[in-house]
Formats: C-alpha cells, structure tokens, sequence
C-alpha cells in the first residue's frame, strides 16, 4: 500500500488497528494503510471511528466557511480597487470553475488513485479551487472516511492474495524430496 508517489507513509502514529511500518505485517500478511485523520481505526470502526468522522465533517466545513470569508474580503478589495466588472466577474468565473473542478478531482480521488503526474499538473488549480476541495472533504465524511472505500477495497484484495499465496504452501520445501 502506498500514498500517489509510491511511497509508504511510516510518520503517523499508530490509531486502532496494525501497526505502522512497510505495510506487511511480521507474519507477512498485508497491514492497512493509515488514513489522515483515521489512522487504521477504518478498518473495524473502533478508536472513535465516528467521532473522527464527524470532527472531519465538522472541521472541513468550518474550514470551507472561513475560506469563504477570507475570499469574500478579497472579492471587496478587487471592488473597492476600482478594476471594473469586467475583471471582478472574471476572477468569480475563475474561482467557481476551480472550486468545481476541486470538488470533482477530490471526490474521484476517493475511489481511484490519482495520477501523480496530473495531480502535479492541476496543483495551481486545485490551490485556487481549495473550498471545492474542504467541501469534498466534508461530504464525504458523512458517509465514510474519505478514501475509506478505496483503502478498503485495496486491503482486502491484498488480503485474499495473501491468503491464496499462504494456502499454496504446504509442507517444509527444504524436507521435499529432489527428483533425479
């Protein structure tokens, strides 16, 4: 399990569930990746699984309200600058399409792993479409985790792969008789 660049996140501490590390366990079993603000408490909904969901509910959406304030003094000081309709109702066009366009590459985010190379691309647009983004955040937490669903899905596959690899073995190879 890795994060879009490929590597493994080993830096958040532990929540609920496995531990941290290279995402295999000491038995070699896949270990879930953690998720920001979650930990590994997705996978059994325990260590205050719901009240993490809300406060990142919460959370978002307080941050998405403030973001919108500090826009609303940018909007007042583009007008009382005196440039014109023109410029001010093209800097509104800008942020509304950018904050769609956050919204819609956060939430397909949280079931298909992005693209790191577009993801580097889009920076600049997602940075300006950043409510877009905490809006995302906040709906999604409403139902789940966000990202849970694909972490899921992940883990589990690496689970029954592990399980069919392990099921394959049999016996001790080093005793298996050689064949001439």
């Amino acid at each position: 399990m890795s994060d879009e660049t490929g590597t493994t996140d080993t830096s958040a501490a532990p929540t609920g569930g496995a531990p941290q590390g290279d995402g295999v366990a000491p038995d070699h079993a896949p270990r879930p990746e953690p998720l920001r603000f979650f930990g590994t408490s997705w996978v059994h909904h325990d260590n205050g699984y719901a009240a993490r969901r809300a406060g990142a509910a919460v959370g978002s959406l307080a941050a998405a309200a403030a973001s919108c304030l500090v826009l609303r003094y940018a909007y007042e000081g583009i007008r009382i600058a005196g440039t014109g309709s023109f410029v001010t109702m093209l800097v509104l066009v800008m942020f509304a399409i950018c904050t769609a366009l956050a919204f819609r590459n956060t939430w397909d985010g949280f079931g298909v792993r992005h693209d790191p190379q577009r993801q580097a691309s889009l920076r600049g647009l997602l940075a300006i479409g950043f409510v877009g983004s905490l809006l995302a955040y906040s709906v999604r937490s409403l139902t789940e985790a966000p990202g849970e669903n694909l972490h899921r899905e992940e883990y589990e596959k690496a689970r029954a792969e592990h399980e069919r690899r392990a099921t394959r073995r049999t016996g001790d190879p080093s005793r298996k008789k050689r064949r001439r």
